[in-house]
């Protein structure tokens, strides 16, 4: 059962994948002719709405998918995680299967706009895509051998503060937006922290004798 869950997930993130990247395709078309680069170009006001909500809208599919799959929570979160992280590495495998971007995991990209615009190198998404589908992948198989994580709330404040830790490293570089200029540093210890914060977490509570 769970081999089929996993083949039939990971053909759904692939496709949205697809579909995300096809839409960040006519966008940049429309405002990138010559390329992406920075400085970013400011899209007009009622765009920039339609895209923010279309932003939200793909974490709300993606919930939608973690609702249909599962019942208990930690699975329906460990699908919404595994979900996230095969879309938005796919999403980068078809940008540049279709437009040769990124030429490098250095290249930096806008990757959110909710609640400012965050930006990063490719590489840091990338990363933190595949700490998703690890964690995700190894919640579904416990609970599939009747094993579930006891994900109790220090354990989850203390992956929220990691993520956040993350979000802050992207939100620094991404004023380049609003500023409409090239952005020169990424704060990959601020990145690093958040990541190994939220890792070590996660493996400290699988590492405990009564989660085995």
């Amino acid at each position: 059962m769970l081999k089929r869950r996993l083949f039939w997930l990971v053909a759904w993130g692939i496709a949205f994948g697809y579909i995300e990247a096809s839409i960040v395709v006519y966008l940049r078309k429309i405002y990138y002719p010559a390329g992406f680069s920075f400085p970013a170009v400011i899209i007009e006001p009622e765009i920039a709405v339609v895209e923010v909500i279309r932003e939200i809208t793909t974490l709300v599919f993606m919930w939608a998918v973690a609702e249909l799959t599962y019942r208990s929570f930690q699975c329906r979160l460990a699908v919404f995680m595994f979900l996230f992280g095969i879309w938005d590495i796919f999403y980068y495998v078809f940008l540049k299967a279709t437009l040769g971007w990124p030429s490098s995991p250095a290249d930096w990209d806008i990757l959110f706009l909710v609640p400012l615009p965050w930006v990063g190198p490719v590489w840091a998404p990338v990363i933190v895509s595949v700490g998703m589908i690890w964690a995700g992948t190894v919640i579904m198989v416990r609970n599939e051998q009747d094993r579930p994580l006891d994900l109790n709330a220090r354990f989850l404040l203390l992956e929220v503060a990691a993520g956040l830790v993350v979000i802050v490293s992207f939100l620094i570089p991404g004023r380049a937006v609003m500023t409409q200029t090239i952005p020169q540093h990424f704060p990959w210890y601020i990145f690093l922290a958040g990541l190994f914060l939220g890792v070590g977490a996660f493996g400290r509570k699988l590492r405990k004798p009564g989660e085995r």
